[in-house]
């Protein structure tokens, strides 16, 4: 005769209160599981506030064919698996479901019609807790006692729960002033946890200006331009600064910059100042006379290129000793279109938007759990994985904190079947 006797409260912890804790928090509150959501911060989703600041890119719209091969030529299987598990479709839903329909801007990228991260995270943190979920904040997670519970440390003292499964979804090592700076790494570590060194993603491109072009044009935008290294190329705009170049031009080619820094100790980024124009075009209208006119002036006018665009050719020209005033129409054109600057590094982590490196591929299952702790799943950045800027971030991070949730609940459901 069966057992009629019902069975005991599942009980989940979840280590932070970012787009994957919050996902898988949601997840497990929905399928019944009492969740206790632990943050190390005052207050939840501080990053996700901050990258919201300008415009929550949530996802993009590209076919996801394309889409998967933003994570790099051959991304882990359990990556592809949580996108396909959570498609950018299933993102667009969620975010209607909680009151912020979205829409495809010009680029291809999707965002909420309110623009802003706040007040969709103020809809998401009242259906938590109407989903019963608890949102413990400085309260942070620092391992395990020897006997298995859960070492949290509050102002008032260290707890010791000893939930039924565990997701560690406490972000990455970029922007530590958000919360997430690693720390985690240590008792992950001493548990066995196979890890791989962080390293800057989206960061921005060091590159050594002379003093004249730094104090004069740091803070300028280059716009409408595209950029190349290692194969790969992107078009869009950057900024100028005292030590680089940053924006989502230099973001999306992170990964290539910091393999060719590995590989060489440098790298070299190739500028196209005018990929709208055909090399051809762009000499016939460069043959045009000169006269009296300066080379700035002579160029803003027949390339279209503005003063920081002059600027760039000629701090080129520093480094190889080349006057591009002097070269014929077609060789100028050529350099206007591949103009090479030598890079000497990426910003640190703490100016990153992410980092790479973290809990490896091989150091988690298909669904996420830890090889050397079972029933404890790992979600988000803490994962070894690497994205652009342009949605692909965020829309990872929200799938993943879903797959993690998936297993969790496949792992309490064997175990209650065993």
């Amino acid at each position: 005769m069966p057992d009629a006797r019902p069975l005991p409260p599942r009980a989940a912890a979840v280590i932070g209160a970012g787009p994957a804790g919050l996902m898988a928090a949601e997840r497990l509150a929905s399928a019944g599981v009492a969740v206790t959501v632990y943050e190390r911060m005052p207050s939840p989703a501080r990053k996700f506030l901050l990258a919201g600041r300008g415009g929550l890119n949530l996802t993009h719209s590209e076919p996801m064919e394309a889409f998967v091969r933003r994570y790099g030529a051959a991304p882990p299987a359990w990556l592809t698996a949580a996108l396909a598990g959570f498609p950018p479709a299933s993102l667009r839903a969620w975010a209607a479901e909680l009151g912020e329909p979205t829409f495809t801007g010009s680029s291809g990228r999707v965002f909420p019609q309110g623009f802003k991260a706040s007040p969709l995270l103020r809809a998401w943190l009242r259906r938590l807790d109407g989903l019963g979920v608890t949102l413990a904040t400085r309260a942070e997670w620092r391992g395990w006692t020897a006997d298995g519970a859960l070492r949290i440390v509050t102002p008032g003292g260290e707890l010791n729960p000893r939930p039924d499964v565990t997701v560690l979804a406490a972000g990455g090592a970029s922007w530590p002033r958000m919360g997430s700076d690693g720390a985690w790494t240590g008792p992950l570590a001493a548990a066995g946890v196979t890890l791989a060194p962080f390293a800057p993603s989206n960061s921005g491109a060091l590159i050594a200006w002379s003093s004249y072009f730094r104090e004069r044009f740091a803070g300028q935008p280059l716009k409408r331009i595209a950029l190349a290294c290692g194969g790969e190329s992107v078009r869009g705009e950057a900024v100028v600064t005292r030590g680089g170049l940053e924006g989502g031009a230099v973001y999306a080619l992170s990964r290539a910059i910091r393999a060719a820094l590995a590989a060489d100790g440098a790298a070299r980024l190739r500028l196209d100042l005018r990929p709208d124009l055909d090399g051809a075009e762009l000499a016939r209208r460069l043959s045009a006379p000169r006269g009296s006119r300066s080379g700035a002036t002579w160029l803003r006018r027949a390339a279209g290129l503005a003063p920081v665009a002059v600027a760039l050719l000629r701090e080129a020209d520093l480094g190889e000793g080349v006057d591009s005033l002097k070269l014929e129409p077609q060789a100028l054109a050529r350099r206007i279109r591949n103009l090479p600057l030598a890079v000497t590094g990426l910003a640190g982590l703490e100016r990153a938007i992410s980092s790479a490196g973290g809990v490896s591929a091989a150091a988690v299952d298909d669904m996420l759990m830890l090889r050397a702790r079972p029933g404890v799943f790992v979600a988000g950045e803490m994962l070894d994985w690497d994205a652009p800027t342009g949605g692909y971030l965020l829309q990872a991070c929200f799938a993943l904190g879903a797959r993690a949730a998936a297993g969790a609940l496949a792992w309490l459901a064997a175990r209650a079947g065993a």
